[in-house]
């Protein structure tokens, strides 16, 4: 595992490698927000609907940690996501102060649609590598997906 913080020799290779990995991640990552299904969603909303998603339901408190946002910023975004028939509350089971937060239908369509479209945008972008740069990909696609979740 790469030190950057000592300034050895192949440290300069590493820091270029951290340094285009970060660069490259930014780029597409802005490209891919511009993939979006509603428009009028921001990409915290959107991050919510998706944490809902794959964690299933959470009270505003548990969602505001998973996304490192405040708990007043949460309570605001889960209003709006509600006012506009994305989310429901409910009481929560064992809490009566709290309330559980889950998605709609109306959020599950719409998030499907959402992936179905950057992963076709994706794919398109893909046709552009060869062999051994799709095989390259496919390897990292694992590491990066550590990465995102460290």
């Amino acid at each position: 595992m790469p030190d950057l913080s000592r300034g050895g020799a192949g440290d300069d290779a590493d820091a270029a490698a951290v340094n285009a990995l970060r660069s490259a991640v930014m780029r597409l990552s802005r490209r891919l927000k511009h993939q979006r299904v509603d428009e009028s969603l921001s990409p915290t909303e959107m991050s919510v609907l998706g944490t809902l998603a794959q964690c299933g339901s959470a009270t505003p408190g548990e969602l505001a940690r998973k996304e490192h946002v405040q708990p007043p910023s949460m309570t605001r975004i889960v209003a709006l996501l509600e006012a506009k028939g994305l989310v429901r509350l409910e009481p929560h089971p064992d809490d009566r102060r709290q309330k559980v937060v889950s998605q709609t239908e109306r959020a599950e369509a719409m998030l499907e649609e959402s992936r179905r479209r950057r992963n076709a945008w994706l794919a398109s972008l893909a046709e552009g590598l060869d062999e051994d740069e799709w095989a390259r990909l496919r390897a990292a696609a694992p590491v990066l997906e550590k990465l995102a979740h460290l």
